[in-house]
């Protein structure tokens, strides 16, 4: 059963890496409620097709903007056109990053400092070209996208647990400065959830045994499951919670 969040209907909402995988679930989900959507994306070809899954469902139609994270002047200048356009945004979802393999001997400086800027730095500068709005609008609801992945010891991947262990603090401390403005920041915490990449890249019958094993219920996590999550964390029905990082993962100990 679906739930119906009245108090997300028509609220402006900004999304990094809604063109596919979790992302596009959050974009769908909140287009679901009605809420007017805007989100970012380097894919231009899997953000158009979930715009046209997103109409073929009759939800809200969102707005793609193709935008480089990598690009900070970019990506401000797109946040700031559409408040100047549109109004304020009402909730940030710093959803974008890329979980690449790396062994260690194998990163160089220029390696880890994108592992850094596509992972954890956008997600400052979003935070940072909203906070004016959110405040003068009298608060908002901010999403930082974390990861399990550094809470489990996950190996293979250092430089992305670094940036995603990074994003509690960041959450913390905005959570701090942005609270007595009524805007709210947490951080929902995926476990290994089932995006098509994941399937594609990683998933076999070894990697799922594993799983299955580890994981308290049996049976795999998917995007709709985190994107549930966001809905809740954005509506004036978590208004109690910030300041959290609140895993979803199936209880994968």
């Amino acid at each position: 059963m679906n739930v119906k969040y009245n108090d997300l209907e028509n609220k402006r909402v900004f999304i990094t890496g809604g063109g596919s995988g979790i992302g596009s679930s959050i974009v769908e989900h909140f287009c679901a409620q009605g809420s007017e959507v805007y989100f970012i994306d380097i894919n231009v070809n899997e953000s158009k097709k979930l715009i046209d899954e997103i109409k073929k469902k009759n939800f809200s139609v969102p707005t793609f903007i193709e935008c480089d994270l990598l690009n900070i002047k970019q990506l401000q200048q797109t946040i700031s056109n559409i408040i100047k356009e549109k109004g304020p945004i009402n909730i940030l979802i710093n959803n974008a990053a890329n979980d690449t393999r790396h062994k260690i001997d194998d990163v160089t400086e220029e390696y880890w400092n994108e592992r850094m800027n596509v992972n954890l730095r956008h997600f400052f500068f979003t935070v940072q070209s909203v906070k004016k709005s959110m405040i003068e609008n009298g608060g908002g609801s901010i999403i930082n996208m974390g990861s399990t992945s550094w809470m489990i010891g996950q190996g293979g991947m250092a430089a992305y647990t670094a940036a995603k262990s990074g994003v509690v603090g960041l959450t913390r401390s905005f959570a701090r400065d942005l609270g007595e403005f009524k805007i709210r920041v947490n951080s929902v915490v995926p476990g290994w959830v089932m995006t098509q990449r994941q399937i594609d890249l990683w998933l076999n019958e070894e990697s799922e045994k594993e799983l299955m094993h580890r994981q308290c219920l049996k049976e795999k996590l998917m995007p709709h499951e985190i994107a549930q999550a966001v809905l809740f964390f954005s509506s004036d029905q978590s208004s109690g919670c910030t300041n959290q990082a609140y895993v979803v993962d199936k209880g994968w100990l």
